[in-house]
């Protein structure tokens, strides 16, 4: 009976995506594009629904939030942290375009994406982006994306290249749970709270207002901030959500001390040698050097179609778990 409702869902699967190449034709004609914009968002939302559907039954992936890890704490939602590795001006871009992936896979998720704190480097170039992900569905967002934690690769030429060299660059990426306040007891005495004016969008006020807040966790020395809040009470309410994301994952490493060996243990330093996934535009291709496979079209995975790389990933991931750390010793 199993296989039957498996093979029922990957016949509407199908059917849908015939239906999504037939709205994009409409994209073409100026009258019917807005229409079949939200058309197609529909048709991808019901997709990625039904293939995490699939997913669960073909995997037998726990259905219910005791299991998914709320008992341990957890919420499901995750804390998202991008940031520009090697490759100067062209890594900030990558690291851009890896924030624009992961939001608009929330989108398509109907998950909503709360920005916490950015540092830009100029007109799409993010030096280091923080974001929040919730979202009720199953898998929750933290199963989903915990296995993109590393440090991704791009080649590609750059706008700016006039020689047409294929230059590469990297940006990391760090996953981390949200924890239950209940969960974790933090002492205002080992809390060193600083308020300062945030910097970017925002008009007179972010220049007027010490609204940002950043939170010093003294036993430890992890730092967290965020600003992107007009109130300060609630960039403090961020704020600490964060540093309980980055404490809890201290807690679950005994021997670490410091946020530098938790980055440097999830995501290494950035080094291109450290790659645990490649985007090579030359060749249009995305691999994923950990479980040595490889999908096609960078452009539509860049604007968040992702989850058959993701499941992929995670499935490989589940069944073997010693994946977790390689990292990529080929092109």
């Amino acid at each position: 009976m199993l296989d039957i409702a498996i093979r029922s869902l990957k016949a509407q699967v199908e059917e849908l995506k015939s239906k999504a190449e037939e709205t994009k034709k409409m994209l073409e004609t100026p009258d019917f594009k807005e229409m079949a914009e939200s058309e197609l968002l529909a048709i991808n939302t019901q997709i990625q629904e039904l293939e995490s559907t699939i997913y669960e039954m073909e995997t037998g992936t726990p259905s219910n939030k005791d299991k998914a890890g709320a008992a341990k704490g957890l919420t499901g939602d995750c804390i998202v942290e991008i940031r520009a590795g090697t490759g100067g001006d062209e890594a900030g871009l990558f690291a851009g375009s890896l924030f624009v992936m992961y939001s608009r896979f929330a989108e398509m998720r109907k998950w909503k994406v709360h920005l916490i704190s950015k540092n830009e480097g100029g007109i799409g170039n993010i030096k280091e982006i923080v974001f929040e992900i919730k979202g009720r569905s199953m898998p929750s967002p933290y199963e989903m994306l915990e296995y993109e934690s590393g440090t991704h690769r791009v080649q590609r030429v750059p706008v700016t290249e006039s020689g047409g060299r294929i230059h590469t660059s990297t940006a990391t990426v760090a996953v981390l749970p949200i924890v239950e306040e209940k969960e974790l007891t933090i002492r205002t005495e080992d809390l060193q709270v600083d308020t300062f004016r945030a910097g970017g969008a925002g008009g007179q006020h972010v220049n007027k207002t010490e609204s940002a807040i950043r939170i010093t966790h003294l036993p430890t020395g992890v730092v967290v901030q965020c600003q992107d809040e007009r109130s300060q009470h609630k960039n403090k309410e961020r704020a600490m959500s964060t540093l309980r994301s980055k404490l809890f994952e201290i807690m679950q490493r005994q021997q670490k001390s410091d946020l530098a060996e938790i980055r440097a243990d999830q995501v290494g330093t950035g080094d291109r040698s450290e790659k645990i996934r490649t985007y090579n535009f030359p060749q249009d291709r995305i691999t994923d050097h950990r479980i040595k496979k490889s999908w096609f079209g960078i452009n539509k995975t860049l604007m968040g179609e992702i989850l058959d790389m993701v499941n992929d990933t995670r499935i490989a991931m589940k069944e073997n778990p010693d994946l977790v750390n390689a990292v990529g010793d080929d092109d």
